[in-house]
């Protein structure tokens, strides 16, 4: 009994700690991304009251509006597409400061302009940009002050889309290109000056620990970018990531062996940037099942025993609970209910019977190129004990080709196009599990892809947006529609919720884009009408009479 009284405490400050409450400081919320805020002014009892207290209009419209408004001291920082950033007074609505960043380039890929948001952090506001830079502004005026290039973008293909992560005096910053011809890496900069820490180059190169699992120079294009923002971990130094696919996608048959670190999550070293321990979800990834998404860390008891986990979910239809402490695999559960590509996983998590897409010839597999879901993110709710996960059914035919690597070029090896999956229409869910087991506690369907990421908070609520511009409040205990505005685009960004003045505020991003907004389009071009563009912000708030 006493032993379970110490596990009970423990969760208990444990959730307190890795929840939200005035502020929204970090990308994920706090450092173990749970998305999840402490605070209960609005709750299930009076959600249905909640009204626009204000909406910004960035005017940047492009891939619409995909990011994660930071807020510190009820000041809110917003990154647009085109790098321009926002200081926003949380209250009003009213902008503080504009930065437009001066150098991006035209048509820099076939990803077009998007960026998911900003680090801020000791008197700084970070931003990645298109052209593959590093810039730190003021927090309080947004002049520059420092700027760093990585990479010519023009050679490597690859950009900086996703908000960095904040790990000690270290700014940590992503590359895309894992579908091209290029070698991801992470790089970790001094936050006060810019000056270069260490990087991380995901696939090893010849005489160093992995190495062998690329035939040949295979490993020089063999992508793997990082391509979206990991987590940290202050009490181990560690840094978690999910790394992207191999490329070229489609067809592995030029890199034999399992391509490390493709499609895996990696713990690393926040002073050195050395792999301490990985974890490989999909050997030899040949579906473009990129692992970037979130790592979410959670303290739980595992047969009685308290352990440190991450959960996370890949593209390939699967969740994975591992241990943070040293990767061993506890769990890998599925999260969709259409899988073609495999026939399942055994319990230590190998892949039973791989379907891959052959030369030549033309297979559906499921789900598809878009993943079981995408990169909008999952949330945990310590009230309910809740991991909450949105999830698309759509699958793809896929047909295999050889191409030779041309650097910094689209490297995918064939080609695909959306399709329904088999017997039914494509459709998307938000579901409620017990993250250390893996079962489902309920289910909420949509008709349309859900593509803007998940937020939870103490009020028992769950808030997310769909394809057609409805912003809308789940109860995080049993699923029920509470409550939901029309915010006239398309939702694809992240919403968070803060205090200020003694009121909360939920904000969410408004603005439909993104290659897999097209894949809902191409699945329903007959309802293409309804999925409207746009780049605004929306904040709601109680009426001032209502408490």
């Amino acid at each position: 009994m006493k032993a379970l009284c110490l596990v009970l405490v423990s969760t208990a400050l444990f959730a307190q700690q890795h929840a939200t409450k005035d502020d929204w400081p970090l990308y994920g919320g706090t450092d173990f991304s749970w998305r999840y805020s402490a605070l209960d002014q609005i709750n299930t009892g009076n959600v249905k009251k909640l009204v626009p207290a204000w909406v910004f209009q960035t005017g940047d419209y492009e891939m619409g509006l995909q990011a994660t408004p930071i807020v510190v001291d009820g000041i809110i920082y917003l990154s647009t597409s085109h790098n321009w950033v926002y200081a926003i007074e949380g209250t009003t609505g009213k902008p503080l400061w504009i930065y437009k960043y001066p150098n991006n380039p035209a048509g820099r890929s076939g990803y077009g302009a998007q960026n998911r948001g900003v680090a801020v952090a000791q008197g700084l506001v970070i931003l990645g940009t298109l052209d593959n830079s590093v810039v730190a502004l003021d927090q309080k005026t947004g002049r520059e002050v420092w700027r760093v290039n990585v990479e010519d973008y023009r050679q490597c293909g690859c950009n900086i889309s996703a908000a960095p992560l904040i790990a000690g005096d270290k700014v940590v910053v992503e590359s895309t290109g894992d579908d091209s011809a290029h070698r991801g890496y992470l790089n970790a900069f001094d936050i006060k000056t810019g000056r270069l820490r260490w990087r991380f180059f995901v696939i090893p190169g010849p005489g160093e620990k992995g190495s062998e699992t690329w035939a040949g120079e295979s490993w020089k294009y063999g992508g793997g970018a990082p391509w979206m923002t990991g987590t940290y971990d202050p009490a181990l130094n560690l840094i978690y990531w999910g790394t992207g696919n191999a490329s070229s996608d489609l067809n592995g048959r030029g890199r034999q062996g399992d391509n490390l670190y493709t499609a895996s999550v990696v713990a690393v070293d926040a002073d050195s940037g050395k792999v301490k321990w990985h974890y490989q979800e999909i050997p030899h990834d040949s579906w473009d099942y990129d692992s970037a998404y979130e790592p979410m860390l959670i303290d739980l008891p595992v047969s009685g025993v308290q352990r440190k986990l991450i959960v996370h979910a890949n593209k390939s239809g699967f969740a994975f609970v591992l241990d943070r402490t040293n990767g061993q695999l506890l769990r890998a559960f599925p999260y969709v209910k259409h899988i073609t590509w495999s026939a399942g996983m055994t319990e230590d998590g190998k892949i039973i019977n791989r379907n891959e897409p052959d030369v030549g010839k033309t297979k559906l597999i499921c789900p598809g190129s878009g993943g079981g879901r995408s990169w909008n993110h999952a949330t945990y709710s310590p009230r309910t004990g809740f991991y909450y996960s949105p999830a698309v059914e759509w699958c793809s035919e896929e047909t295999a080709f050889e191409q030779e690597a041309d650097e910094g070029k689209g490297f995918i090896g064939g080609m695909w196009r959306g399709k329904h999956p088999p017997g039914e229409d494509s459709f998307s869910h938000i579901d409620a599990y017990d993250p250390v087991k893996g079962i489902k506690k309920w289910t909420y369907k949509t008709k349309y892809a859900l593509l803007a990421s998940l937020l939870t908070t103490a009020g028992d609520l769950l808030f997310t947006g769909d394809p057609e511009g409805y912003f809308f409040a789940l109860d995080a205990r049993t699923g029920d529609k509470l409550w939901s505005f029309q915010t006239g685009s398309g939702l694809r960004g992240s919403p968070v919720t803060f205090r200020a003045n003694g009121r909360q505020y939920v904000v969410t991003p408004s603005g439909w884009g993104s290659l897999a907004a097209g894949g809902v389009s191409g699945l329903f071009p007959q309802d293409a009408r309804l999925f409207r563009g746009g780049s605004a912000l929306f904040a709601f708030a109680l009426p001032e009479d209502v408490k």
